[in-house]
């Protein structure tokens, strides 16, 4: 395959952040508008030796990377699914509190139960678990443990299943036929 100079610069741009336009300006300089960018560089990622030549570079850059689609997908998953009791639990606990007479003498104990919150020890995590914190420190008010964006992961794998689209979907009927009117008469199709 046989790519122009201005062709692999631009496959070599798109493959920073997959920003057609700004790669199609980077390899194009005389282009300066964005939307005269926009559609070339649309043009350009549906031709077919661009395509290829994109298409091998992103293989070879996922074997040197290891980083796959499953891979990237699995991590999503672990954050999408996980749960705030795989890191805290509410337990409930007791302690003995002394009774007093009228003089501040203790003439007894009482047990009175309260709950309490507890971590559960990150090597008790398993992998998956561990992926969907974002971070932990020690706060004003002890530990908090910070957990990844289920909401945006969720998003991100429908998005993917293509459960979510921004297409909207439109029928009927389109007619080429024109009637024109005039003083009450009718003229056309």
């Amino acid at each position: 395959m046989k790519l122009t100079e201005k062709q692999k610069i631009f496959t070599n741009e798109y493959l920073v952040d997959l920003n057609a336009t700004r790669a199609y300006k980077v390899a194009y300089k005389s282009c300066k508008k964005d939307e005269t960018a926009s559609v070339n560089s649309s043009r350009l990622l549906r031709n077919a030796k661009v395509r290829e030549y994109l298409d091998i570079r992103m293989k070879k850059r996922e074997e040197r990377t290891e980083i796959t689609q499953d891979k990237v997908l699995k991590e999503l998953a672990s954050i999408a699914f996980a749960n705030g009791s795989d890191f805290a639990k509410v337990v409930e606990k007791s302690y003995m509190k002394p009774i007093k007479n009228d003089v501040g003498e203790v003439i007894g104990e009482e047990e009175v139960f309260y709950k309490s919150v507890e971590l559960v020890k990150t090597e008790e995590l398993d992998e998956g678990k561990k992926k969907a914190i974002a971070g932990i420190k020690q706060g004003k008010f002890g530990i908090e443990v910070q957990s990844c964006d289920k909401v945006k992961a969720l998003e991100l794998l429908g998005k993917h299943l293509g459960m979510f689209t921004d297409k909207v979907e439109l029928s009927g009927k389109v007619s080429n036929e024109v009637n024109i009117v005039i003083d009450g008469e009718s003229f056309g199709d």
